[in-house]
């Protein structure tokens, strides 16, 4: 590894580290007495969804409780335990997507295709939950599902720009790039609600669009489709809070609705969305050329299949298991494992793929990086 790769592999994992000692603050369990309802309204649900999965900085899902910091110190530790394992899930889950999309779109440069069939991934895994009874399932009628497209759709662009970003470019890249989501959404607010921010939440955004830049500018494997679909899933990701508190609001959407069913429903919508256009973009005949491309190349079937299998897999239970640790957590400790999460996708990628990363990019990635964590906590410190 290039020396100057491993200067910007150090500047990442300080980023990190300063991330870490974020995690020193306090809980909403020990912040006093807590209680919180076990439903949410449709537009806090629909409003809180951030790219490709639900974004549960305000926990819906916790059980009615009142814990204080004189509790009960066995179940501290056991809740400090379940967090942990919770948080570890995610980003090894999160870092076999990126990993195995990464490959599987290496040796298949179909990304329409790939995004396709990671949203069917997890529809048999839901419908065994519901059929079994597991879990409860949604009652959804033809209006519901009407009111429920606009979000759908742009959950599909959230994931569908991501793909096509990973696809052009390094992992590292898109997620440098995807770290600029802040700065999308703040921008839509202003402009399609009206809503404005303090001053000093603005300022912080300054790091992210210079980090990204500095990034963007130093970054050995730029390509402005990687670039421009990166930000087209922050334009759908920010654009689906956008329509939650305008077209959305008050609409009712069904019963059962908790965050967890809400994303698998937006899943099969969105999936159902693509289906026509995915034969359209990449016919089978042009899946078949380029399978046929791959094994003449030296990948097997195997390989291929388990690339394939594995991103879907991963993609949707990385989302499953962000519910169960974002419901626990407070909005900082959120946006703190966020920024960490970022952090770790990027070392994990520059390491399995060997992207050459220049002391400078890494620098950029660092502060855009950090910059999304202090523009989370500046922001929460004004609501």
């Amino acid at each position: 590894m290039a020396p100057s790769t491993r200067l910007g592999l150090v500047a990442l994992a300080l980023s990190m580290l300063c991330g870490s000692v974020a995690f020193g603050l306090p809980s909403p369990r020990k912040l006093g007495a807590v209680q919180r309802a076990n439903t949410m309204s449709s537009s806090k649900l629909l409003g809180n969804q951030v790219s490709g999965q639900v974004d549960f900085s305000r926990p819906s899902a916790l059980k009615a409780a009142v814990v204080t910091s004189g509790g009960d110190d066995s179940k501290g530790v056991m809740h400090t335990l379940k967090l942990g394992t919770y948080f570890g899930l995610w980003y090894a889950l999160n870092i076999g997507y990126n990993i195995y999309n990464k490959k599987a779109l290496n040796v298949l440069p179909l990304p329409w295709t790939m995004a396709l069939f990671q949203l069917f991934a997890g529809i048999p895994y839901v419908m065994l939950l519901w059929l079994t009874g597991l879990r409860v399932a949604p009652k959804l009628n033809m209006e519901n599902v009407k009111n429920l497209c606009p979000s759908a759709a742009c959950h599909l662009g959230t994931h569908v720009g991501a793909v096509l970003s990973l696809g052009a470019g390094a992992v590292s890249f898109t997620h440098i790039v995807k770290a600029s989501e802040p700065v999308v959404s703040a921008a839509l607010s202003a402009i399609f609600l009206k809503q404005f921010m303090p001053i000093p939440v603005y300022l912080s955004l300054l790091p992210v669009i210079g980090g990204v830049g500095l990034a963007s500018l130093k970054e050995l494997s730029f390509s402005w489709l990687a670039f421009s679909t990166a930000m087209l899933s922050n334009v759908a990701s920010a654009s689906r809070a956008i329509l939650s508190k305008t077209v959305m609001s008050g609409k009712p959407i069904g019963e059962n609705l908790n965050a967890t069913n809400l994303y698998a429903v937006l899943t099969i919508i969105a999936f159902f969305m693509l289906l026509p256009f995915n034969f359209i973009v990449e016919s089978p005949t042009a899946v078949s050329a380029a399978w046929d491309a791959a094994i003449t190349a030296g990948t097997s079937s195997q390989d291929m299949i388990k690339y394939i299998g594995l991103s879907g897999i991963f993609y949707y239970l990385y989302n499953e298991v962000a519910f169960l640790a974002l419901s626990e957590v407070a909005p900082v400790t959120h946006a703190v494992g966020n920024t960490i999460k970022r952090v770790v996708i990027i070392l994990a990628s520059v390491i399995v793929f060997q992207n050459p990363l220049s002391f400078l990019g890494a620098m950029g990635s660092a502060i855009a990086i950090a910059g999304t964590l202090l523009y989370s906590i500046v922001k929460a410190k004004y609501k």
